[in-house]
């Protein structure tokens, strides 16, 4: 009986990991907690989104063109070809944040792979790919885009290959400067020792310690993504119709700014709303991450402590 007490005692006093630590930092972080919560509802507005209309995203109608927000049933209004503007913006959720996570997605893949690989082996392989992200680094990115997509055509699967073929390169360097203090680890000797491949070290071992940074960066390329999507779909190169974007709304309002500015304000709207709260999730792990940040508490729980320490003192 004395036995199991004394185990249970063990198991209550067991100090929280370094998830559950991050999540009770990033819970007590105002900015962090909002910005979840609007991803989160864009994320779920877009999983829904025909459920919670009954007009399609493509469908025409001339008679009803520009109408005003609340007209005939339709909430936001319509555009200039009479198509919901509500109905728009919930498909184009859909498209803007799969382009943004699987931008992100596919570049915190490449970055880090070659990052590990350059960081961890060092000499000749740490020159050619370095080398190789310098490279990368001095083509104009937009221009890249540009020309690709002006080829290839305006698909999404070729927007989320270039997009990610041009933003992995911060990923690498900062996986790269990981690994090349975390391979002196004593951990890592041990594991030569005891006969663990060098790819077993790299993806079983190092790469799960350098996770927290990567994760902060993998937030953050999201918001930058979705930026990218919007830019290349204004200046015409990016999602075509029937599909809808974000930033293809904007393009198309472009012409009808002093017929209903509204229609431009829209999807502006939630491209800043996305974006930001993606920034705040990322400054949230950023802070949670970081040893040195405490939890912030309110100023009537730090009165209470000042108060109680100020008579104790005396």
């Amino acid at each position: 009986m004395s036995s199991t007490k004394t185990k249970k005692a063990a198991e209550l006093k067991k100090p929280p990991g370094p998830w559950a630590i991050l999540w009770k930092k990033f819970s007590h972080n105002p900015y962090a907690m909002g910005g979840l919560v609007v991803l989160l509802f864009f994320i779920v507005i877009a999983a829904l989104a025909p459920f919670l209309t009954k007009y399609k995203p493509e469908a025409i109608d001339l008679m009803f063109a520009n109408l005003k927000p609340g007209v005939d049933g339709h909430l936001l209004g319509t555009d200039e070809l009479g198509r919901d503007i509500l109905t728009r913006l919930l498909y184009s959720a859909r498209i803007s944040l799969m382009i943004g996570f699987s931008v992100a997605f596919a570049s915190v893949a490449i970055g880090s792979i070659i990052g590990a690989i350059s960081g961890y082996f060092g000499g000749w392989v740490d020159t050619v790919f370095m080398r190789i992200v310098d490279v990368m680094n001095s083509v104009p990115t937009l221009f890249l885009n540009i020309l690709v997509l002006a080829i290839f055509g305006s698909m999404i699967k070729y927007m989320i290959l270039i997009l990610a073929l041009t933003s992995w390169m911060s990923i690498a360097r900062l996986v790269r400067g990981n690994f090349l203090q975390l391979r002196e680890m004593q951990y890592v000797e041990a594991a030569k020792a005891i006969g663990v491949s060098s790819w077993g070290i790299i993806f079983r071992h190092l790469l799960r310690n350098a996770s927290f940074p990567i994760i902060v960066n993998a937030t953050l390329m999201v918001g930058g993504a979705i930026l990218s999507e919007s830019a290349l779909s204004y200046l015409g190169l990016g999602i075509q119709a029937p599909a809808t974007s974000w930033g293809l709304m904007l393009s198309n309002a472009q012409e009808f700014m002093l017929v209903d500015p509204l229609q431009a304000v829209y999807p502006g709207l939630c491209i800043l709303l996305v974006v930001l709260a993606v920034n705040f999730i990322g400054d949230g792990i950023r802070d949670g991450l970081d040893p040195r940040q405490q939890l912030t508490k309110s100023r009537r729980r730090l009165d209470k402590w000042r108060k109680n320490y100020s008579k104790s003192g005396n």
